[in-house]
């Protein structure tokens, strides 16, 4: 199959990766607790950018670069962190308003929720290190098209991510839809969604490529 061999575990493998809890997932999660449906959908769709970005710098052997190079990595990785972490203090400077706890909280510019995803994606180097020890597992060796069975599988990939992470999306606004029919408590969503997302940039900060 175009330079790939072992599809059906790939599929398993990949679900099975999808649904295990990362820092997309918990992203994901705290946009749509915090800020409604519409920005967690959104939210997947910059976040499956910033997926389709990593599987062709994989299939272009750009990522190799983060692999072989200490300082590159570093640089990505804390500019991941700071960005996260910036995000996060900004979830708690906004201030909420309990005279509508019946209403979804407003939804802020698509746009910029759909970048914002793109980018924390993107600056995640241990998502570019893992396209590149995990699509290579499954292309043939004997193939001359890496390019194009690198780009299918990171596409399949891409689909069980959506469909997960879109499954995430209205599970989550339905478990908060009774927490906002408390007086401020989208207030407090938001407080618990920038601490997420600080954490999230702590633990970026200090991981390890390995």
């Amino acid at each position: 199959m175009i330079g790939i061999h072992d599809f059906p575990l790939f599929v398993i493998s990949a679900v099975l990766l999808n649904i295990t809890p990362g820092q997309d997932t918990m992203y994901i999660i705290g946009r749509s607790v915090a800020q409604g449906r519409a920005a967690g959908i959104v939210s997947v769709l910059g976040i499956m950018t910033g997926v389709l970005i990593h599987t062709l710098l994989a299939a272009l052997g750009l990522s190799v670069i983060l692999a072989t190079s200490s300082l590159a990595f570093s640089v990505i990785k804390y500019a991941g962190a700071v960005y996260l972490a910036w995000l996060g203090i900004g979830f708690l400077l906004t201030r909420g308003d309990a005279a509508l706890p019946d209403a979804p909280p407003p939804l802020p510019d698509r746009w910029k929720i759909f970048h914002q995803g793109v980018i924390t994606n993107v600056l995640n180097p241990k998502v570019a290190l893992f396209f590149l020890s995990f699509l290579p597992q499954f292309v043939s060796v004997r193939t001359h098209l890496f390019f194009l069975p690198f780009m299918v599988l990171g596409l399949v990939f891409l689909t069980t991510c959506s469909i997960w992470c879109f499954f995430l999306v209205y599970g989550a606004t339905w478990l908060t839809a009774c927490f906002r029919r408390q007086p401020a408590a989208g207030s407090l969503l938001k407080r618990l969604t920038g601490l997420l997302f600080i954490g999230l940039g702590l633990r970026l900060a200090f991981s390890q490529a390995r």
